[in-house]
């Protein structure tokens, strides 16, 4: 199969062709030409206005919910809502029935590859069923093919344990995810503990509860000289403790989401279940500092976390609804609506994540395979419920007007257009 692009903005800092338009053409999956203008025959053309191109994204941190939970979102589902979000690579979470705690779990989500637009990266857990009790065979795992290590939604609480995990993970060089979450601080909180949270008559969970764990990790990861990358980071303390351990040589990184830079607990007032997250949305202050760190670089990947459920675990109190959120379709363009420039977004979806989880590069050079997203970052556009391929539609972002529009994929040599 052969395509020819026309005329598109590259974006891709890696690249000479950075910020120039150009006609790409690309045959049997890989860029052959890359040209002011280029008259070779193609199977399929795609000029667009304002189009644009750039390696493509990666999502770090997206739950499939499959095996086990598949009345909220498959493999496949999953698969299709990345690829409608611009992703062409997803992290797959490990808290699934069963837990991917082994090999056969690792090598079950591989196989899948072949029948998805994306490429699937199975996170291994740490522990054995995810529950920070005992170590899972890890090196198993990364032997079969877990790009990194996470226990997921279940941070790892025990220090002597994640010791251990650190210490493991250096035998091969691998890489552990966490989510900063001291569960024994208010382990009752609904939301952000603050002035909202006492007008809503909701117990809060302090900032401190994350702060503690950083704080703690940091201190772990420079004990044992590994390496550790922070997942839903969202208080400007937690910030300032990465900061300072990247400035001291620690192999830190981090990441945010979107959701925590767009919404302040200011928009829980209307007791939306969809904004109740693991982490919790914090407040403006926090907000800002997150995108802050973003322009400036502290933080390395911007993250989904998406986390399909089913309408009754929403649909109900806020105190009983469950929390998590979709994601994969609205953070290109929820990140936009926050004036990211769009050189930094990519950064932070593509070219960092695959540095620091050693992906393969896919640079938008000539006898590169070709993995590409094509986007419209002028555009704007109101998200909707029939605009959504996940399973679910847990999604706060339902008729907020985003900036950045997906037009579709190239990758593992096919084409997916959205226009």
């Amino acid at each position: 199969m052969s395509i020819l692009i026309r005329k598109a903005i590259i974006v891709d800092p890696d690249s000479p062709f950075h910020r120039s338009a150009k006609d790409i053409f690309i045959q049997d999956g890989i860029i052959r030409k890359i040209a002011d203008e280029i008259t070779d025959p193609a199977d399929q053309l795609i000029e667009q206005e304002f189009l644009h191109l750039s390696p493509g994204w990666v999502d770090i941190f997206t739950h499939c919910c499959d095996p086990g939970y598949e009345y909220r979102e498959t493999l496949e589902t999953g698969a299709r809502a990345a690829a409608k979000g611009g992703f062409t690579h997803i992290f797959v979470v490990p808290n699934t029935r069963p837990v991917v705690h082994d090999k056969s779990m690792v090598t079950y989500i591989a196989e899948k590859q072949v029948s998805v637009p994306v490429s699937l990266h199975p996170l291994g857990a740490i522990t054995r069923d995810a529950q920070g009790k005992e170590l899972a065979e890890m090196y198993d795992m990364y032997a079969g093919g877990a790009i990194a290590f996470s226990d997921g939604w279940n941070p790892i609480q025990s220090a002597g344990l994640m010791i251990k995990a650190l210490q493991y993970i250096k035998t091969f060089d691998g890489i552990i995810l966490q989510i900063p979450d001291d569960k024994s601080i208010a382990p009752q909180g609904l939301m952000n503990e603050g002035v909202i949270s006492t007008r809503l008559g909701l117990p809060g969970k302090p900032a401190m509860a994350e702060e503690l764990m950083v704080a703690r990790d940091i201190k772990l990861a420079r004990y044992t000289g590994s390496r550790l990358h922070f997942t839903g980071v969202t208080t400007a303390k937690s910030l300032e403790y990465i900061r300072r351990a990247k400035a001291s040589g620690i192999d830190i990184t981090c990441s945010v989401t979107p959701q925590h830079m767009y919404f302040t607990d200011t928009d829980l007032q209307g007791y939306d279940t969809n904004l109740k997250t693991e982490l919790p949305i914090r407040g403006k202050e926090d907000a800002e500092a997150l995108k802050n760190a973003v322009l400036d670089g502290t933080v390395d990947c911007i993250s989904s976390h998406h986390h399909p459920l089913a309408w009754d675990q929403k649909v109900c109190e806020f105190e009983y609804a469950k929390p998590g959120m979709t994601g994969l379709q609205t953070l290109f363009g929820a990140a936009g609506a926050l004036e990211i420039p769009t050189e930094t977004i990519i950064r932070n979806i593509s070219l960092n994540p695959r540095k620091i989880f050693r992906l393969p590069a896919a640079s938008i050079v000539e006898g590169e395979i070709a993995d590409i997203t094509l986007f419209q970052p002028e555009t704007r556009y109101s998200i909707e419920q029939k605009d959504l391929v996940s399973k679910s539609i847990n999604t706060p972002f339902l008729g907020k007007t985003l900036t950045g529009k997906v037009l579709g994929i190239i990758h593992k040599n096919k084409i997916l257009l959205q226009f």
